[in-house]
């Protein structure tokens, strides 16, 4: 879509060449509905990975371990409702990767996700 006018001035689109951190919620259960019970685990690492790809703009997403034990801590099946994570975009590590950007979602321990709003953080 094009940039939307504001105050007669053209409004420009995100910057995604720059490095930065967002955090979010991940509403698993969402995604997971219809999948059973023996793919919810796996599913619901590769939906976080989608969630990471659309909100960051970049193909190339790296999941974190503290993530991946998370999501299986209580087994195959019962995947925890909600997962607070970090979402940083930086720049590729890998030489020879034709993206420039990589993101890496990492797992946030909270005490409850109720009322936590999605931040922007800069970063250096």
């Amino acid at each position: 879509t094009a940039p939307a006018k504001k105050d007669g001035e053209m409004k420009s689109h995100s910057v995604l060449n720059e490095a930065v951190t967002r955090e979010g919620t991940i509403n698993i259960p969402r995604c997971l509905r219809g999948v059973g019970f023996k793919k919810r685990a796996p599913w619901a690492l590769k939906e976080s990975q989608k969630f990471a790809m659309k909100g960051m703009g970049t193909p190339d997403v790296h999941s974190d371990t503290r993530l991946n034990k998370a999501l299986w801590a209580k087994g195959i099946r019962n995947i925890p409702y909600s997962t607070h994570v970090w979402l940083s975009r930086k720049h590729n590590e890998h030489a020879d990767s034709p993206n420039k950007l990589s993101t890496l979602v990492t797992y946030v321990p909270v005490t409850t996700v109720k009322h936590l709003q999605s931040m922007r953080m800069k970063t250096v």
